[in-house]
C-alpha cells in the first residue's frame, strides 16, 4: 500500500488547504487585489464588493458585472451578461464531478461545492486528482477551493480600503491585474481554436461596441464574437479537410 493510500479525509483536506500556496492561487489573488481597486474605481461599497466576492466567486464574471454597472447598463441586460459568462461553468462541473464522486458522495455536497468551481479551482484540481485516492478526491477539492474562496473574501476586505488611498500609478497599475488575469487564465485554459478565435474577436469587437451601444457592449462583443469564432473555426477545419 502506498503512503498516500493511507491518508485520513481531514489529511487530504489539509493538502488543498496548502495549495493556498500554489502559483494559481497567489496569481489569483493578486488579480483580486486589482479587482477590489477595480470596485473602489467604480463606487461599488465594501459591503457589496465583498459578498459579490463570495457569492458570484468567478473573477471574470465580477468584471462583467461592475463593467455593466460602469456602463449604466440596465438590470436585465447586466443579468444576462453575468449569466452568459457563467455559462462557461457548466462543462468544467460536468467533467470535474464524475472526477471526485463516489456512490457514496451525497448530493446536496457536490451541489454545495460546484459553487466553488472557476478556472483555478478547476486546473489546480484536474491536474492533481489522479494522485488522489477516489475515496478522498472531495475533501482534497473542498480544501482548496473553500480555502482559496475564503483567503479572497478577507483578501478584498483588506485591501479595499488601503487602495483608495494608494497614488494614482500604483492604483492604476493594481486595476489592471485583473484584466491581465483574465485573458491569461481564459486564453491558457482554452483547449480548442475556437475559444482563441472567439477572444481575439471579442477584444476587437469590444470597442466598437462600445461606442455603438455601451450599455450593451459586452454582451453583444461575446454573441457577435462568439459567433464569428463558430463559423471562422468551421472553415478552417473545412479547408483542412479538403486539402
Amino acid at each position: 500500500m502506498s503512503i498516500t493510500s493511507g491518508r485520513s479525509g481531514l489529511q487530504w483536506f489539509l493538502t488543498g488547504v496548502r495549495g493556498i500556496a500554489s502559483l494559481p492561487a497567489i496569481i489569483l489573488m493578486s488579480a483580486f487585489v486589482g479587482f477590489s481597486g477595480f470596485a473602489v474605481e467604480a463606487g461599488i461599497p465594501l459591503g457589496q464588493t465583498v459578498f459579490m466576492t463570495g457569492m458570484v466567486w468567478a473573477l471574470p464574471a465580477k468584471v462583467l458585472l461592475v463593467g455593466s454597472i460602469l456602463a449604466g447598463a440596465s438590470l436585465p441586460a447586466a443579468f444576462v451578461t453575468v449569466t452568459l459568462s457563467s455559462i462557461r461553468m457548466m462543462p468544467m462541473v460536468a467533467s470535474l464531478v464524475p472526477e471526485i464522486r463516489t456512490a457514496k458522495t451525497p448530493t446536496w455536497l457536490l451541489l454545495l461545492l460546484s459553487h466553488f468551481v472557476a478556472i483555478t479551482a478547476y486546473v489546480f484540481t484536474m491536474e492533481r486528482i489522479q494522485n488522489v485516492p477516489r475515496e478522498h478526491r472531495v475533501a482534497f477539492f473542498a480544501g482548496f477551493a473553500i480555502t482559496v474562496t475564503s483567503a479572497n473574501i478577507v483578501l478584498v476586505a483588506l485591501v479595499y480600503s488601503t487602495v483608495s488611498s494608494l497614488p494614482a500609478m500604483l492604483a492604476g497599475a493594481l486595476f489592471f491585474l485583473t484584466p491581465v488575469y483574465f485573458l491569461t487564465s481564459i486564453w491558457a485554459s482554452t483547449r480548442d481554436r475556437a475559444g482563441h478565435i472567439a477572444m481575439i474577436f471579442g477584444l476587437a469587437l469590444g470597442p466598437v461596441f462600445h461606442q455603438v451601444a455601451p450599455e450593451f457592449d459586452i454582451l453583444y462583443a461575446g454573441i457577435v464574437g462568439g459567433t464569428l469564432a463558430f463559423f471562422a473555426d468551421r472553415a478552417v477545419r473545412a479547408r483542412r479537410s479538403r486539402s
